[in-house]
């Protein structure tokens, strides 16, 4: 039974089309993750439903008393809002009558609030208090009721604004973007709200072990329309991939027929007859069917390697408080080539402080740092990403250089640097403070990467972004030769690109010798064992891990991909070698180095992958 249908909605801003005819029904009890690029318009469309933005064209309906809630990007509040008096300003007739509760109560309109009371208690109207105060419990952090929401950070004003819609009893859930700016603990007691909640669910976020483990359709915004793919996050792309071929293959029969037409058009023949003119027609419908399959999207992120010294980074002994609370003491770690290692632990507890005294932003109370002379930090902050200049794109990129080298070795004008990430010269010279804020983000972050470091520091490196692009960092990290911090919530995100853990928790920073879910499964072992058997535990040497890492089943599964693609380049490459003068591959001279080049690269990722292989067996 569907409890929302939407029936041919449409919505323009800025003369752009954003969605036209979207018709979608969500079910009782169905949970859809809506995916598609930064800007698609995939919160104007929640808002559309939700009624807080109206549609161009088009109907959302839903069923009676479904009580839909949305949890908004940004959490808004007037100045003076307590935590406490934060709930009532989700609005609606319960918490309105709530509201003259407690107004009476203050007036001393005895009848009044006896009447209110008798309504209360009729509908079980205490409860949306108490279970706000439950989930706020649950969630950690301090929430007493006349906290102000402006002391708070931005992930307890998440955690605020979370509790909210969970106590509303909503039946229908609007969450765009929620997991922004939250700790792995809380994003997980919302994923296990999500999978036992009977209430329909729509979601917007990239980050896909939501996506995959607790979403039952995937709707997709892709080119003004909405495909809905049935099943999990998994399904859904190999359902995507095979949609995106059949629509490749559809395009190569229009383009083979065009060009055939387009021939017969260049002889300049008369349209006397009615038969002429319609194939003239046919020809203009056919061109109105022609686009590219496959959005265009910035390259790979690629940066020229920066050599690193023998010494690297000492830690020694570190330790930091503020306000009194001790954050992590006595921490030590010593850094060799190619360690990339993820950094967890909740909210305020000290995670961008370690990446600040690391990068020397700030001091530690003791202990030392001890950097390396050829270590070059690229530090992806939070409060960075958040540009606010006034200057224009390209003059903010040419502050880091007018010419930039890429990771092929190629140099390049800041200008043509900005063109091979999405940002296309017609808007270089727009204001920074004028793009959105995934747009922010992906300027800053290949900013950072454009002078060329050799030990990069990402603090949330994910919110905002796409999942193409963060896909691309996952590659670009994968592959980065030097060393790597990441603090991160995403948690498929940490286990592509790191092999060891740090956690703060306690007061204490340890290193876990695995990846984000080899720890988590680590802990819940730990959980399961008897005391007795806990301590002997903790105290053995860990075991050398066996098999693949998640992320090198991925690296794996990669080279696979391209050593295909390099046999049959090398294929091709041979075969032109008996066609004199310049081809469409190039020159003679051309072609010989590139055929030299991708016989090393693919003896390379052959070696690689039997190295793989035979780590798989053992």
């Amino acid at each position: 039974m569907n409890i929302l249908s939407i029936e041919n909605l449409s919505k323009t801003v800025n003369d752009e089309p954003l969605f036209e005819a979207v018709s979608l029904g969500l079910e009782e009890g169905e949970k859809a993750g809506i995916v598609g690029r930064n800007g698609a318009g995939k919160s104007t469309f929640l808002q559309c439903i939700i009624g807080e933005t109206v549609p161009d064209e088009g109907t959302v309906s839903m069923k009676k008393d479904i009580n839909p809630v949305m949890l908004s990007q940004q959490v808004t509040y007037p100045a003076g809002t307590t935590v406490s008096s934060f709930l009532y300003l989700a609005g609606g007739e319960k918490l309105k009558v709530l509201e003259d509760y407690q107004r009476a109560i203050e007036s001393g309109n005895e009848k009044e609030y006896m009447r209110l009371s008798e309504i209360i208690e009729k509908n079980d109207l205490w409860d949306i208090e108490r279970s706000y105060k439950a989930v706020l419990t649950d969630l950690g952090g301090s929430f007493d009721d006349d906290i102000l929401m402006e002391s708070l950070s931005g992930g307890e004003q998440k955690k605020a604004a979370i509790a909210r819609a969970l106590a509303m009893k909503p039946g229908l859930l609007l969450l765009d973007e929620p997991t922004n700016h939250l700790d792995i603990r809380t994003i997980e007691y919302l994923e296990n709200w999500i999978k036992s909640t009977s209430s329909g669910v729509i979601i917007v976020t990239h980050d896909r072990h939501i996506l995959n483990d607790c979403c039952s359709s995937i709707w997709e915004l892709d080119r003004k329309h909405f495909y809905r793919h049935p099943g999990s996050f998994s399904a859904y792309l190999e359902r995507k991939e095979e949609r995106l071929r059949m629509d490749e293959k559809e395009q190569e029969r229009l383009k083979t027929i065009l060009r055939r037409e387009l021939e017969w058009l260049k002889r300049g023949p008369k349209a006397r007859t009615g038969k002429d003119k319609n194939r003239k027609d046919r020809i203009q419908e056919m061109l109105g069917k022609e686009h590219k399959v496959r959005e265009d999207a910035p390259r790979d992120f690629s940066t020229a390697e920066r050599r690193l010294g023998k010494k690297i980074l000492e830690v020694e002994k570190i330790s930091k408080e503020y306000d009194g609370k001790k954050l992590f003491s006595d921490f030590s770690i010593s850094f060799t080539k190619g360690m990339k290692l993820g950094l967890i632990g909740d909210n305020g507890s000290g995670k961008s402080t370690l990446l600040d005294i690391i990068s020397g932003r700030i001091e530690p109370d003791s202990g030392s740092i001890d950097r390396g002379v050829n270590t070059h930090f690229g530090y992806y902050d939070q409060l960075g990403r958040n540009l606010s200049s006034s200057k224009t794109i390209l003059e903010y990129t040419e502050d880091i250089g007018d010419r930039i080298s890429l990771g092929n070795g190629t140099i390049v004008s800041a200008s043509r640097f900005l063109e091979l990430f999405g940002f296309p010269v017609s808007m270089q010279r727009t204001p920074v403070e004028r793009l959105s804020g995934g747009e922010r983000r992906r300027l800053y972050l290949i900013t950072r990467l454009a002078s060329n470091p050799n030990f990069l520091l990402f603090d949330e490196p994910t919110n905002d972004l796409d999942i193409s692009t963060m896909e691309k960092l996952e590659e670009y990290i994968a592959s980065f030769p030097g060393c790597a911090i990441i603090s991160s919530h995403d948690r498929t995100f940490l286990d592509m690109t790191t092999d060891m853990t740090l956690v703060i928790e306690n007061g204490m920073i340890s290193l876990f010798p695995g990846t984000f879910t080899e720890w988590k499964e680590s802990k819940e072992e730990q959980a399961d064992d008897k005391p007795e058997e806990k301590v002997q535990k903790d105290t053995r040497t860990p075991r050398e891990k066996k098999g693949l890492t998640y992320r090198e089943k991925k690296e794996k599964e990669t080279i696979e991909t391209e050593i295909t693609a390099l046999e049959m380049e090398i294929k091709e490459l041979e075969e032109s070698f008996s066609i004199p003068g310049t081809t469409p591959l190039g020159t003679l001279e051309e072609r010989s180095k590139r055929y030299e080049a991708a016989k090393a690269e693919l003896e390379a990722k052959s070696d690689r992958w039997l190295e793989l292989e035979e780590k798989a067996d053992s």
